[in-house]
């Protein structure tokens, strides 16, 4: 196999042009260009409003690169073109809202199974079905954890504003590379569309997590919690199955402690890391009896309702989950010690609500808002004052 010869050199210059600029720019673009400095050098895709802007500007800039940017006929093509190219090298990734993120399912289920290193970006917008297309919403959180059939861990992170687009984006590759694992970025089509300052930096600066590779004969399926890669014209026999294997890559589909090996292994490789992924903004005042907690653009407004409350003289507890799965379960735990209620605005009808409820030892207060409107931060600061009002 003939691989595209690197030329490191081209992405370094292009990338210091960017490096420590102003840019004003849209949460769509900062996660491209995040990705970029990730080292992405592929990008497989289809048009979908929020997301379609990730998708420009790949197109437009991984050429400058040496990356390629394809777009597919759709979005089952797309993911499947990102597990290709991963395993032949690249970094690699795709963006789509919710009815692309349906049509990837399978594949994502196939990526977890190969243990493939790559980045699905998920913009989400109002549905079910078509929905409200140019709306946002928070609707495909339990999507994102349990799209896909059969037993499994997921990573997925949740950014507010646009300069989180460009970092955790960055976080997110090196988390794909670290645990050989799909990474999901979801956003939301607010902060997707949100236009804000962001500050790209120098690449010098920036940790990029290298892919490891397997030495001769170490196991690439097992043998460790994460194993080393093999790639495509490396020059070894690989056998990449979404059947249930051996250490070696080689289907068995009716032993039973290979299969059971198999997938608590895949299960463990994240879960035993959870509180390392874990990443929680956590805000305590002490004798609060209520606090609140939000993710993605409803941070934004819940953090606003806060501060107003603080001001008026209440003790409030404030808490942002970035990681949304892994469920960062003791540092939430920790967000609502002694707290007496817990006030959670999605934009849905309560997902990650039900998630908080398992984990936590106080009264959960979900606060739903559907058809593509955010959360005012009067709103939710109005629902502060009520439950203040009842401790």
């Amino acid at each position: 196999m003939n691989r595209h010869p690197e030329r490191p050199e081209i992405r370094t210059a292009y990338l210091a042009k960017l490096a420590e600029q102003e840019h004003f720019i849209q949460g769509d673009e900062a996660a491209a260009l995040g990705a970029i400095i990730a080292g992405c050098s592929f990008f497989g895709g289809y048009p979908i409003t929020p997301a379609s802007e990730i998708a420009e500007v790949m197109a437009r800039e991984l050429p400058n690169v040496d990356g390629y940017y394809v777009q597919f006929e759709d979005e089952l093509a797309s993911i499947s073109a990102v597990i290709g190219a991963a395993w032949a090298g690249a970094k690699s990734m795709t963006a789509t809202s919710g009815p692309g993120f349906s049509l990837m399912q399978e594949n994502l289920g196939y990526a977890c199974m190969t243990e493939t290193p790559c980045v699905i970006v998920d913009v989400q917008r109002s549905g079910p079905s078509t929905g409200q297309a140019t709306l946002p919403a928070q609707g495909d959180v339990m999507q994102a954890r349990w799209g896909t059939h059969g037993d499994h861990e997921i990573i997925a992170l949740s950014p507010s504003s646009a300069q989180e687009c460009a970092d955790l984006m960055i976080h997110s590759f090196n988390l794909s590379e670290e645990f050989r694992t799909p990474v999901i970025f979801l956003m939301d089509g607010e902060i997707g569309h949100l236009r804000e300052r962001v500050v790209l930096p120098k690449l010098d600066t920036v940790e990029l997590r290298p892919r490891r590779k397997a030495a001769e004969g170490e196991a690439i399926f097992g043998g460790e919690t994460v194993p080393p890669m093999l790639e495509f014209g490396d020059g070894a026999f690989i056998h990449v199955t979404g059947s249930t294997h051996k250490e070696n890559g080689l289907r068995d589909v009716q032993t039973q402690d290979v299969h059971d090996r198999l997938v608590r292994r895949l299960v463990a490789k994240i879960d035993t890391a959870r509180d390392r992924i874990a990443q929680v903004e956590i805000d305590i005042e002490e004798g609060a009896k209520v606090g609140v907690l939000a993710y993605g653009a409803t941070a934004r407004p819940a953090k606003g309702a806060v501060v107003r409350a603080r001001a008026a003289g209440h003790r409030v507890n404030f808490c942002r989950p970035i990681t949304i799965w892994p469920f960062p379960r003791s540092q939430v735990a920790e967000a609502c010690e002694g707290l007496d209620q817990l006030l959670v605005p999605e934009m849905n009808l309560g997902h990650l609500v039900r998630e908080i409820e398992r984990h936590v030892d106080c009264a959960v207060v979900p606060m739903s808002k559907i058809g593509g409107v955010i959360h005012s931060s009067s709103e939710i600061h109005a629902e502060i004052e009520r439950l203040i009002a009842t401790c």
